[in-house]
């Protein structure tokens, strides 16, 4: 069975907890320093908060998978639709390891589709290249010519403004 998924993100997250607590009469399932998250049943969502983003709004949509199965299905589904995917296979982030991909609508919101695999204990951990990026980016090596090129962010994550693939030009 699948989970819709909604991460806003918010500028005040205690002052959020407690209005999102009120509104869905329920205590959030799991709460972080910049980041919570409520598993509900009804409606059967998984909406999370955090203070990560630049500007309070929603970050971005998603279907969350209970079995691999499904998120293949998800997968094919988008293939077949021609549409623009991004699979970033087994990946962490927002305190879980999860196998996921993204999908792009027409006006730029990204879709997640994920299976969580387990819970950790920080919002995500470095890919081996950005961890090596980080390694030569210290104040004595960036000071070296080469040091520029190996400083520079490795992007990562949503894909917002990933072309989306379309047969036609009409609606």
């Amino acid at each position: 069975m699948k989970r819709f998924h909604v991460h806003l993100h918010v500028d005040d997250l205690a002052r959020s907890i407690d209005f999102y607590s009120q509104l869905f009469a329920a205590e959030p399932a799991r709460v972080e320093a910049d980041y919570a998250k409520w598993m509900l049943e009804d409606p059967r969502i998984n909406f999370a908060i955090s203070t990560r983003g630049s500007q309070a709004g929603i970050d971005h949509l998603g279907i969350q998978t209970d079995d691999a199965d499904e998120l293949a299905a998800l997968k094919a589904r988008a293939e077949a639709a021609d549409m623009a995917l991004q699979d970033e296979g087994q990946t962490s982030c927002c305190y879980a390891r999860s196998e996921k991909h993204w999908v792009t609508d027409p006006q730029g919101i990204a879709w997640e589709h994920f299976h969580t695999l387990a819970g950790m204990p920080v919002f995500s951990v470095a890919a081996p290249q950005a961890a090596a990026a980080s390694a030569c980016c210290t104040p004595a090596a960036s000071a070296a010519p080469a040091a520029a090129a190996c400083c520079t962010p490795t992007p990562r994550g949503k894909p917002i403004g990933m072309a989306v693939k379309s047969s036609s030009g009409c609606c």
